[in-house]
């Protein structure tokens, strides 16, 4: 209980980005990248992720067809470079147009118009 009340503003940052991590980890897929390099992209435009975090929501999106994966050996030991495929794409842009909308929505809510 005294937990909770320690810091409530890191957990409700925390649950509002965990709502746009798909979003962020799309839009960074549309060029194949593997974890590591999708991790260093994402950080350095300011969303950075754990591991234990986007380990299983690659390995999610995956299986639900969102993403195309493969094996590469290049330099180094190999591994599993993930791309958006033609359903990501379209959930790309799906979720694209919702997060505007949201945006738009939440800016009037917070200048008090609500419209």
């Amino acid at each position: 209980m005294a937990e909770s009340r320690e810091n409530p503003t890191a957990k409700l940052e925390l649950e509002l980005r965990r709502g746009a991590l798909v979003l962020a980890v799309l839009s960074q897929l549309r060029e194949p990248q593997y974890g590591y390099s999708l991790r260093q992209a994402l950080a350095q435009r300011g969303m950075p992720i754990e591991e234990g975090t986007l380990y299983p929501l690659l390995r999610r999106l995956d299986g639900q067809g969102v993403l195309a994966s493969a094996w590469r050996i290049e330099d180094g030991p190999p591994r599993r470079y993930y791309h958006l495929n033609d359903a990501g794409e379209a959930l790309l842009a799906e979720l694209t147009a919702t997060w505007g909308a949201l945006v738009g929505t939440m800016a009037g809510l917070l200048e008090g118009s609500g419209t």
